[in-house]
């Protein structure tokens, strides 16, 4: 480019070159096949630096220029094979997505209905804890109430008897109560 840059500037120089010897001899009327001579191979000149700059340049840098279209090209069709197997591989994802959904939602029911049986299992084992538990103590509480009722009822036989033998007793029945009782003493 810095080349292209430097031809173009001595083009331009020597083409003001002669546009400046053009106006010098512009003064005769004689001259001007000399300068439409001049203008001719000043032209020459020109387009001759331009196509040997060119042909010189041109090709090395064309030749890089297609190179990395190539490497363009490439890298580009790799990232499109990288994109395509990543695009199938989503696609057997998600046709693989129904066949796990199903199998997740088998298992979920599965373990539902283990973790049923289990809470079932442990809510009958907790109710017959409970339920010999209530039967020991009502046992327990029958046990207590006939002792209460055995206790009573000899508390009753006793005061009954009590009623009964006082109402017996009397001054001569007590003396001879005691006389009885001192002379097993003796």
């Amino acid at each position: 480019m810095k080349r292209l840059g430097k031809i173009a500037l001595i083009a331009a120089c020597l083409s003001f070159g002669c546009f400046a010897q053009e106006e010098k001899k512009a003064g005769g009327e004689g001259e001007g096949g000399d300068v439409q001579l001049w203008k001719w191979a000043n032209f020459l000149v020109l387009a001759g630096g331009l196509g040997y700059v060119i042909g010189k340049n041109a090709p090395a840098m064309f030749k890089a220029r297609t190179a990395q279209i190539g490497k363009d090209m490439a890298d580009a069709e790799e990232e499109r094979r990288a994109a395509a197997a990543r695009a199938a591989d989503v696609d057997k994802r998600l046709a693989n997505l129904e066949a796990e959904i199903a199998k997740l939602r088998a298992e979920s029911q599965n373990e539902m209905k283990a973790e049923s049986e289990r809470i079932a299992k442990h809510t009958a084992d907790e109710i017959a804890k409970i339920q010999a538990h209530s039967e020991q103590e009502i046992e327990s509480a029958g046990k207590v109430a006939r002792m209460e009722l055995q206790r009573h009822a000899a508390e009753l036989a006793i005061g009954l008897a009590e009623q009964k033998i006082r109402a017996r007793m009397t001054p001569e029945t007590q003396d001879a109560l005691v006389g009885s009782f001192v002379s097993g003493l003796k």
